[in-house]
């Protein structure tokens, strides 16, 4: 019985094989077609995966324990209207405690930046007490607030004077360290306030999406007028080494109720929630991949088996079965999808790298696109096991018209 099986399989493989040198350019262009289905599930479950991931990457960047925020007083304003009142003293009250080692305000806003106080654009900017290592400056330095003006009320007028912008903000206003731009949140207000160019980082950029810049909270505080509410969008904490992190936010919570007081856990998942077109449009590129893939390879196979109605029909003639016929088509796509499949898989790392290239220089988005193990996995699988089975259950249903009267007289 097992001798049966082996010699029937050998001859399934060897009527397989005959069948793709028969036709070598058609066996290259159904390989190719294959290549192209591994791609477009690999490439468009990269861009969903990447799509899912980018709505955490920000938060986890930030690297703090507690983040207190409220609702936006004007959502439809810029994203956020800084709802938090009287940051500076708050940030002072909880670092006051033992249980927190450090907490700090940040407060964004929306400001025009410029060489020159006719030339300018609307940028996303970011106010902080002060710049660290994990801003990787591309030329320059940050900036650092002294403690006794951090925990103080703003000024009414910006005191320090320096920025940090984004290096694609500086290609394009043509500014390097050491010179002097122009900032306000309006046209007008901008050729009151210079400010001086001290670093070029895209820190806060790779958080916002989009090219920004970055400034002493105080003295965004003071440019757009907000000094006297002292307005921020989060104060973030840090817990002390001893204390434990869900309690530390529980007290807050208790102790400023009309804030909302996360963990960085419940941050992220907050973020995500209210960002369900962000995971649904994910999700979407993931099943449109896999199901746009299967479709594409089912119509290949089933090609692929009309186009041979001939010869099988020939084979059925002289007695083989129709499980004979559909083995022999399902070996083709077994040989077919594993060709294909590993073209597929060496040539989604360019297309990603390629693509990523794109995003970060069009869209302003780095590595967009991932590409984890599970990625690689699926489009492999879609080429092997799904391939071959479409293509045997083509094979059979080829057989059923395999019949000696679609032989060429």
């Amino acid at each position: 019985m097992l001798w049966r099986v082996i010699v029937r399989t050998r001859a399934v493989v060897g009527l397989a094989i005959a069948q793709l040198r028969r036709s070598p350019g058609r066996t290259a262009l159904t390989v190719l077609a294959v290549t192209l289905a591994v791609l477009s599930v690999t490439v468009l479950a990269s861009l969903g995966v990447g799509v899912v991931e980018k709505g955490e990457e920000g938060l986890d960047r930030a690297n703090r324990d507690i983040w207190v925020s409220s609702d936006p007083v004007d959502p439809a304003a810029s994203g956020t209207e800084n709802p938090l009142v009287g940051a500076h003293g708050m940030a002072a009250e909880m670092t006051a405690r033992d249980d927190v080692r450090t907490a700090s305000p940040i407060a964004m806003y929306d400001v025009y930046v410029g060489p020159t106080a006719s030339e300018l654009e609307r940028r996303p900017a970011v106010g902080v007490q002060k710049t660290h290592e994990g801003f990787d400056f591309r030329a320059g330095s940050g900036f650092a607030v002294d403690e006794e003006a951090a925990a103080g009320p703003p000024p009414d007028e910006p005191t320090t004077n320096e920025i940090v912008i984004d290096p694609r903000i500086a290609d394009a206003m043509n500014v390097s360290v050491g010179e002097t731009i122009y900032v306000g949140t309006s046209r007008q207000t901008a050729a009151a306030h210079e400010f001086t160019v001290v670093g070029t980082a895209d820190y806060y950029s790779r958080y916002l999406s989009s090219p920004t810049v970055t400034m002493p909270l105080g003295d965004v505080q003071a440019v757009a007028g907000t000094s006297g509410t002292d307005r921020a969008t989060f104060i973030t904490a840090d817990v002390a080494d001893d204390a434990d992190r869900d309690a530390v936010a529980s007290d807050l919570s208790e102790a400023y109720p009309e804030y909302d007081v996360r963990t960085s856990d419940e941050q992220v998942a907050s973020m995500i929630e209210e960002r369900t077109i962000v995971l649904a449009s994910g999700a979407t590129l993931v099943g449109l991949a896999v199901v746009g893939g299967v479709v594409l390879t089912a119509n290949l196979f089933a090609l692929v088996a009309h186009q041979q109605r001939e010869q099988l029909a020939a084979l059925r003639a002289i007695g083989l079965s129709r499980r004979v016929l559909a083995g022999t088509i399902g070996a083709q796509g077994l040989v077919i999808g594993l060709v294909g499949g590993i073209v597929g898989l060496a040539a989604t790392p360019l297309a990603v790298r390629g693509l990523n290239r794109f995003s970060a220089s069009v869209l302003g988005f780095e590595s967009l696109l991932q590409t984890p193990l599970e990625v690689y996995l699926g489009g492999f699988a879609l080429a092997l096991v799904v391939g071959t089975v479409v293509a045997i259950v083509a094979g059979w249903r080829a057989g059923r018209y395999a019949r000696i009267e679609h032989l060429e007289v």
